[in-house]
């Protein structure tokens, strides 16, 4: 299998290891440091002490690689639409591609019913554009139950890899979702099918939708969150607002909060991907991860005062963290 991955980051770098790993063609969209050193020294992945290498074929430009059968993509959700034009550039007729993007995916009502269906959702997919180039029928999407962090350009380090359920978003289910699974967990990582994709979607979303915006308003980790009372209340209830939006959009409840905040303890001091890019001054998932809730929320009439005030508060923390960024004189 022809495999090209646009996003050597943590994730993006993880999923190339396990493909170029369980044997398949790996190449790598990349630039600067990142695209330097996958041609130096190639994709290095760390696992405890353990260390593997991958020599990818890596380029800037898709004209320089092959035309894939499975383009991976491991950009952010944010950074999509702007890649638009490299993703189409990269795409041949046949291609299908690989989302692994935490949060609400762009494609993620389109031939879903209810009464939200096939709606385009502006916070990750301004003006439809990604739903209009890559139809549903073109997709597979992985839902990440991983932690790796990309220690240099180009190395990666797995702390914990416990699922990745596949599913395909044209409901066939057929060779090319087998082929995935079976060459990824061939290659070390716990891949497995699913016929349920959307609500493995807004289950992981159930945790991060919450405990990611509030550990960047209050800059601590998850356990010191769920020390404080108030903290702890205010996820409580951005944790009920989903649930019913999820039931109104159709989808199954959830569960247990109390069951589901017992998961988000045993890990423990943890520094989300949302809070280490505040501090990084990095764009924030803020859109896939609440602000596409928000807007369904809205457009349905749905009541959910706390997810709408937590979003509007980090969204303006974002917007003023970059002001004062770009007034900050150069060293």
């Amino acid at each position: 299998m022809k495999v090209t991955v646009l996003g050597i980051g943590a994730i993006g770098g993880w999923l190339a290891a396990g493909f170029a790993a369980g044997g398949a063609e790996v190449a790598a969209l990349a630039r600067g440091g990142t695209l330097a050193a996958l041609r130096r020294d190639g994709l290095v992945l760390r696992d405890g002490t353990a260390e593997r290498r991958f020599p990818l074929h890596a380029a800037a430009d898709p004209a320089d690689l092959p035309v894939p059968e499975l383009l991976v993509l491991g950009l952010k959700g944010q950074d999509l639409p702007g890649a638009l034009p490299l993703i189409r550039a990269a795409m041949g007729p046949e291609t299908r591609v690989l989302s692994a993007q935490n949060g609400v995916p762009w494609f993620f009502l389109q031939g879903f019913g209810g009464p939200l269906r096939d709606a385009a959702l502006e916070s990750v997919d301004p003006g439809g554009a990604l739903a209009a180039s890559i139809p549903p029928g073109r997709i597979l999407a992985a839902v990440v139950h991983a932690a790796a962090t990309a220690e240099a350009p180009g190395v990666i380090r797995l702390a914990k890899a416990d699922r990745l359920p596949i599913g395909d978003m044209g409901g066939t289910n057929g060779p090319l979702l087998e082929a995935t699974v079976a060459m990824l967990r061939a290659g070390g990582i716990p891949a497995e099918p699913t016929a349920a994709l959307r609500q493995e979607i807004w289950r992981k979303l159930w945790g991060n939708s919450n405990m990611n915006p509030l550990s960047a308003l209050c800059r601590a980790t998850l356990s010191d969150m769920l020390d404080e009372p108030g903290v702890r209340s205010l996820a409580e209830a951005m944790m009920a607002e989903m649930d019913g939006l999820g039931q109104a959009i159709g989808l199954a409840p959830l569960g247990s909060i109390a069951d589901r905040m017992a998961v988000t303890r045993r890990i423990g001091a943890f520094r989300t991907s949302m809070l280490q890019d505040l501090e990084a001054g990095r764009r924030l998932e803020l859109g896939p991860i609440l602000g596409a809730l928000v807007e369904m929320a809205e457009r349905l009439g749905h009541p959910a005062p706390v997810m709408r005030g937590v979003h509007g508060l980090v969204a303006l923390l974002e917007r003023v963290s970059d002001r004062r960024r770009a007034a900050r004189p150069e060293a």
